[in-house]
């Protein structure tokens, strides 16, 4: 006897499973290493330090 399948699981399985694949490629192409996040994130506070310092006293 076979063996009885919901179909909505399956269905919901593999939506699942492509959504993983999907995610998985986009993690390749956008994301970014941990050295560059920090390289990034000290830079952005560089810029703001050196303006900040360039700020005229009223």
């Amino acid at each position: 006897m076979a063996e009885i399948v919901n179909l909505n699981k399956v269905r919901k399985a593999r939506a699942k499973a492509e959504a993983e694949e999907t995610a998985k490629a986009n993690r390749v192409r956008f994301g970014r290493t941990r050295q560059e996040k920090e390289a990034a994130r000290q830079q952005e506070e560089k810029l703001s330090r050196d303006l900040d310092g360039k700020k005229l006293d009223e």
